[in-house]
């Protein structure tokens, strides 16, 4: 039996085993054995060669436009940035990846305009492989998705789950250290369901025999096993929703209500035309707030404050982040720095390289000569 039965097997038992306290743990060996061999079929189609999307990281943060082919993606990144990408009423126009750059309030936010996703995607069809394998190295992934099928959301976000992005989400707290002997010990915070002999079984198929293991929140099989394996990716998203301009208004209550099927509140997703460049103001404000950049303006000696090129940085960054990007050797030279603005108590405040900075400050750096 090759790999790929062997993963059919195994979902088929998941799907027919009821859950309950008395299966929990065989389940927990099954989607162990499930994600592990979904692995080795991943690794075994990586060494079989073949192209990939090898796109540059470039500019302040990266976004990933993720739809279906010919929903409006290469529209809109024309209508966000200086790209050209080549657009038509067809499907899987866009075959390769196009990059642009939004530029706004002084960042540079490379937008990726990837290829279709279909269905599939995460197994390999239409090249998805190396699709998501561009998706995954983003900042922020864009759902665009059409006002007359909200339901391209659920299989989007399920290609994405395949292939171990995890979306909105904080990864689970789980700590695994081997150790030299006595078995598997599990030692959970309060209020955690999953029991011991549940964890020590995933641990198992995961080839641990002597392990201490920390689980410090409420979380389900599936998040252990992330947590277990260490190599998901967790990244905000954000829902564009696109051709609103060709809905009626009695049409759009339809549409707020599969939003919320889908835990989209219909206040959070965007609005948007790409062809008639209709809500882009406030496509171009989300990301900016999800990416969570914000803008330092650097007290320059002799020449006063640079408001027109901030450097940008991202919230919780601190003045050892903005040496670390202002490059130099600021590492050796660091005096200390003042700041004036929202993180400052008080103007030209004087702090140390972990004051934390917040947007619109105002950072000068002094440093030895």
């Amino acid at each position: 039996m090759g790999l790929e039965e062997e993963i059919q097997e195994l979902e088929d038992e998941i799907a027919s085993t009821p859950y309950n306290k008395s299966t929990e743990a065989h389940i927990g060996r099954l989607k162990s054995k499930l994600a592990e061999k979904k692995e080795k079929l991943e690794q075994q189609a990586s060494s079989g060669g073949g192209g990939g999307y090898g796109v540059e990281k470039h500019g302040d943060a990266t976004v990933a436009l993720v739809g279906f082919p010919s929903v409006g993606k290469s529209t809109l990144l024309n209508a966000l940035t200086n790209a050209e990408s080549e657009t038509g009423a067809y499907e899987f126009t866009t075959l390769d990846v196009y990059p642009g750059m939004l530029k706004h309030k002084g960042a540079n936010i490379q937008i990726l305009d990837v290829p279709g996703l279909i269905e599939g995607a995460a197994g390999g069809r239409g090249g998805g492989k190396e699709v998501l394998s561009v998706v995954r190295t983003a900042d922020l992934i864009v759902f665009l998705i059409s006002v007359f099928e909200i339901d391209q959301y659920d299989r989007l976000s399920e290609e994405l789950y395949k292939n171990k992005i995890r979306l909105d989400q904080d990864p689970p707290w789980v700590n695994v250290r081997k150790k030299g002997k006595d078995g598997i010990s599990v030692n959970t915070a309060t209020g955690v369901e999953l029991d011991d002999e549940t964890v020590k079984a995933v641990l198992r198929e995961h080839g641990y025999v002597n392990a201490d293991v920390t689980i410090g929140e409420q979380i389900d099989i599936d998040q252990l096993i992330d947590g277990v394996m260490d190599n998901r990716v967790y990244l905000p998203s954000l829902v564009a929703v696109n051709k609103a301009d060709l809905i009626e208004p009695d049409y759009l209550p339809k549409v707020e209500d599969e939003l919320r099927e889908r835990d989209i509140d219909p206040e959070e997703a965007i609005f948007i035309s790409a062809e008639e460049e209709k809500g882009l103001d406030s496509l171009t404000e989300r990301i900016w707030d999800e990416l969570g950049l914000i803008r330092i303006y650097m007290d320059k000696p002799g020449r006063g404050i640079d408001r027109e090129e901030p450097l940008i940085l991202r919230e919780g960054n601190t003045v050892d982040d903005a040496c670390e990007k202002l490059g130099g050797s600021f590492d050796e030279r660091f005096r200390f720095a003042r700041v004036t603005g929202p993180s400052a108590k008080h103007d030209e405040q004087q702090v140390g390289r972990d004051h934390e900075l917040a947007d619109e400050d105002i950072l000068r750096i002094v440093a030895n000569r």
